[in-house]
């Protein structure tokens, strides 16, 4: 044991990696409907691993907390402020419910326990997992009148005693509720649930689980002989392809060869035009030019690149696709069709009329040197999907803490933003800038992903592996009646707060009602595991309001506990 523990004392990271990796294999241990979870598993290991006292810099995990938080509001930004309504005032009341809720149990606990003001305030603190309540509930009590300082050294003292023994549960319990015991009652799956709104805020187009995909394609290229009667014979395939829109011939094949597309050639009875665009565009194109389906020659190969480019020429801003092709699809042999038109984050519907704005991202398919010719008359190439914009990225996580460091009086008590919201609210601002603004702020989806999972990770092993010694110890030291009267202050507001959301305050999506109980309690491990358990960023909007208010209510509970406590 010594040696593990020197070990630890050496290299204390080598003991947050064993959190990790052990947290998420018990994690995926399957007890009938219930997963435990890779979060919760993390936890529970870093209180286990916690007692060979292992000492981390908090300051790490404070960075990735920041990270993870980020990452969330990126991923959330365009849904976010998409979603902003009067749908928001119920919300609100959700979290203030749960807030108050919250106050009523700590208060109810003291009154039947004859707790003192700093015990109570510590069972608030880890029972609602709002840390800043030891702060604000210790300066309250640093201003009693009439206590000796004796008195009120204990009291302080009792404050971290309590939050150190409901703290674990405080943090589990929420894990519990959102992503097994809420769900399984209500019969919801959350993965399912979480399909169905993003689908809803994706104008219908589903969003894939990892390996899935499409197979019913919109771009596909097909074949077809020229009758004698086609009103194409006799015309050059530039003319023809200066008329298609969202197809084009790329391809023509006579006598058995391929022909060499060029300025000169013109189409003949029998040719065989390789066809290719959206699937609903090709068919209607194709009728009208007396024409039959055939097989593609086998062995046919035709090399297209889709290029998105972020309409920026002032030109063209304003003007129909139809006039945009006629005005750059100059000189192209194989002909350019449009194939996506994405404004705000969402595919439009295509067509000839379909008027441009500035910003718009216009997906062009077609041979590379053809794009080439035409690229410069629409707008900038889109910045790789697969590259990071380092510098607003940067700044980002700098305004995040900054916005973290603002602090405010309410009723003369102090409230610190923190660097959790400062985070989400910069990620939120990024991911929304990105959607209007293609070319800034790029962040790929598998770095924000990892991002979030890994910031995720090692924030709740580090929160485990500090809460774990002062935990077990202040448990044989109190008894478990602290310990039970922790695990009622984290689920009678979460129970209440369910329902009355749900029933009164028609907050009927579970998705959101979820994430709601999440929030109304600042819990982020419970919302990292309703994440986790939703695959997508469904969750974020509600729990970002929710959270916001929380955190700020939640806050002030300390100083108002003390007061009333103080006084009986």
């Amino acid at each position: 044991m010594n040696i593990i523990q020197n070990l630890f004392a050496i290299s204390p990271y080598i003991a947050l990696f064993i959190t990790l990796a052990l947290g998420y294999l018990i994690g995926k241990i399957t007890i009938g409907r219930f997963v435990l979870g890779g979060v919760a598993g993390t936890l529970l290991m870093g209180v286990l691993i916690g007692q060979f006292g292992v000492q981390i810099d908090p300051g790490v995990k404070t960075i990735f907390f920041a990270l993870f938080i980020y990452a969330v509001g990126y991923q959330g930004g365009p849904q976010f402020f998409g979603a902003l309504n009067f749908k928001t005032i119920n919300i609100l009341l959700s979290a203030v419910v749960m807030t108050v809720t919250g106050l009523i149990t700590v208060l109810v606990a003291a009154k039947l326990f004859s707790l003192d003001s700093g015990t109570a305030a510590g069972l608030a603190a880890g029972g609602l997992t709002q840390s800043a309540i030891i702060g604000t509930a210790g300066d309250a009590i640093a201003k009693l009148g009439g206590v000796t300082e004796e008195a009120k050294s204990l009291m302080q003292t009792n404050v971290a005693v309590g939050y150190a023994v409901t703290y674990i549960f405080g943090s589990l319990g929420p894990i519990l509720m959102v992503s097994w015991l809420i769900p399984t009652f209500m019969k919801w799956d959350i993965r399912e649930e979480a399909l169905k709104l993003a689908d809803e805020m994706s104008d219908g187009k589903p969003e894939l689980a990892p390996g899935e995909f499409n197979a019913m394609t919109d771009l596909v290229s097909r074949a077809y002989k020229l009758s004698p009667e086609s009103k194409l014979i006799g015309r050059d395939i530039q003319a023809v392809n200066a008329d298609l829109l969202d197809v084009a011939i790329e391809m023509i094949s006579r006598d058995g060869h391929s022909v060499e597309i060029d300025k000169s050639v013109r189409l003949q009875a029998g040719d065989i035009l390789v066809v290719t665009g959206r699937r609903q565009a090709i068919a209607g194109h194709v009728e009208s030019a007396h024409s039959e389906e055939v097989a593609l020659p086998e062995g046919t190969v035709l090399i297209e690149e889709n290029r998105q480019l972020v309409a920026n020429d002032n030109q063209l801003i304003g003007k129909s696709l139809a006039q945009i092709k006629a005005e750059t699809n100059l000189d192209t042999y194989r002909g350019i069709y449009v194939t996506d038109v994405i404004r705000g984050g969402h595919s439009q519907h295509i067509t000839a009329d379909f008027v441009v704005k500035k910003d718009d991202i216009i997906q062009l398919t077609g041979s590379a040197k053809d794009i080439n010719r035409i690229e410069k008359n629409i707008g900038k190439r889109l910045v790789s999907v697969f590259s990071t914009d380092y510098v607003l990225f940067g700044l980002g996580m700098v305004a995040g803490l900054l916005i973290g460091l603002i602090n405010f009086k309410i009723a003369g008590i102090p409230v610190t933003i923190g660097s959790g919201a400062g985070c989400l609210i910069s990620g939120l601002f990024v991911g929304w800038l990105r959607s209007r603004k293609p070319n800034m702020g790029s962040l790929p989806l598998g770095a924000s992903n990892f991002l979030r999972d890994f910031g995720l990770a090692v924030f709740v092993g580090v929160v485990g592996l500090q809460a774990g010694p002062q935990a077990i110890d202040m448990v044989k030291e109190n008894g478990l009646t602290l310990l039970f009267l922790g695990v009622a202050v984290t689920i009678i507001p979460q129970i209440i707060s369910f329902f009355i959301s749900y029933y009164v305050l028609k907050i009927k999506n579970p998705i959101e009602a979820l994430a709601c109980v999440a929030g109304g309690r600042s819990a982020n491990p419970g919302f990292a595991a309703l994440l986790e358990k939703a695959g997508n960023a469904t969750p974020v909007f509600a729990f970002t309001v929710t959270y916001a208010i929380a955190n700020v209510l939640l806050t002030l509970w300390g100083p108002i506990i003390v007061g009333i406590i103080s006084t009986q």
